[in-house]
């Protein structure tokens, strides 16, 4: 019989994965699913971007690139972290590799087993698993409804411990879509700082913004050099199945996470990089136009929960998501599930995120303004059996 590693037995399974392969397995069946659960930009790519792809694929870029990524991405990208972050990175910082991936690098380097790392809760699905494939373990910082769903500085003091290695922090954040203020990044960074902690911050939905402003802990005076910035394409320009990101780290953490790169994917994929030279110098009026209508959904969903009486929501100021507390009596999974059932509408249970997502669920409003009136009607009317 197989044996299987302990450090994999003890995770479960992506929720958000599982829920997409259900969509998948159900829609193959002939049943029409309308999905509001994926975190997944419903618009192309844009064509510039798609052009400079199957230029580099006509040009023969199809081979192995230097394993932290072509120096003419990491020039690109080095240059939008000084600009657009305050970030004084230079090409030497980056890692070009699949967002995901850059995040369990660095989680591979940076932790020993019985390390801890502290994570918000509720937060995205994955954090907690990759600290556990990496032998340390995750402990979550309660950043609820109540705190605004941002971990207050208070808490992340009160969890460090002797064995806190790591504070990972995002913003705009998923599944909430808070965007942490500048005062609130600022006492996060002088927590780890003064505790040496490193800190990973995930920046995945940081063009995603409505209101307030995007901040970068490694801008802070000091930070730099004990900070991983983690950034990507996926969001920003609709290329999730592009897997296409980058880490910006100080030389001493780049050079223990790229190791790690080399010995598993060695490069990300070469005419993608092309494509992502394009998309930082290209235009920036599709990305302009996408967020508007972002805006216009993250409204109109806004307005569509507010017609149901179980349903109490916070408005997000970034991302695509909303995260509404139901009035119900059976748990978040429990509720999904017959949402599922009943309705044919597909969201997320808010105990995928933590503990402290119980009694939520997470509504994407990456999908046309028609499905998303739709949905939450739909939502609503099982909401009225319960």
């Amino acid at each position: 019989m197989a044996r299987f590693a302990k450090r994999v037995l003890s995770i479960e399974p992506s929720p958000t994965v599982r829920i997409s392969d259900l969509i998948a397995e159900s829609q193959g069946k002939g049943k029409k699913i309308l999905s509001l659960a994926i975190g997944e930009p419903d618009f192309p790519t844009p064509m510039h971007i798609v052009e400079a792809a199957k230029k580099a694929l006509d040009d023969g870029y199809t081979k192995y690139t230097a394993a932290p990524g072509i120096r003419e991405l990491r020039e690109a990208i080095a240059e939008k972290s000084q600009k657009e972050n305050g970030i004084p990175a230079k090409p030497e910082n980056v890692i070009v590799a699949p967002t995901k991936h850059t995040l369990f690098m660095t989680f591979m380097a940076l932790l020993d087993p019985g390390d801890e790392a502290l994570i918000p809760d509720p937060g995205w699905v994955s954090y907690a698993p990759m600290v556990i494939l990496a032998g340390a373990k995750p402990v979550p910082i309660r950043a609820g409804e109540e705190e605004g769903f941002v971990p207050t500085a208070d808490a992340v003091c009160d969890a460090m411990g002797p064995r806190t290695r790591m504070l990972i922090l995002n913003s705009p954040s998923n599944p909430a879509g808070s965007v942490y203020s500048r005062d609130e990044m600022r006492a996060l960074a002088h927590e780890a700082e003064d505790r040496d902690v490193v800190v990973v911050s995930d920046e995945i939905y940081e063009k995603i913004l409505y209101e307030g402003e995007h901040v970068s802990p490694a801008s802070f005076d000091g930070m730099f050099e004990q900070t991983v910035t983690v950034n990507g394409f996926s969001k920003t320009y609709s290329m999730t199945g592009w897997r296409l990101g980058w880490l910006v780290a100080p030389k001493p953490l780049y050079q223990q996470i790229v190791k790690v790169q080399e010995h598993t994917i060695t490069c990300a994929t070469a005419f993608a990089q092309k494509a992502g030279v394009a998309a930082l110098h290209g235009p920036m009026e599709p990305l302009q136009k996408m967020v508007e209508e972002f805006r216009a959904r993250r409204n109109l969903v806004l307005a569509e929960l507010a017609k149901i009486p179980r349903a109490a929501v916070e408005p997000p100021r970034g991302a695509f998501y909303v995260f509404p507390r139901i009035d119900a009596t059976v748990d978040s999974t429990q509720l999904c599930e017959r949402i599922l059932k009943e309705a044919k509408v597909a969201v997320t249970p808010g105990s995928a995120f933590g503990k402290a997502g119980e009694g939520h669920i997470r509504i994407s409003y990456a999908a046309s303004r028609e499905s998303i009136v739709e949905g939450v009607s739909r939502i609503g009317r099982v909401l009225e059996k319960l």
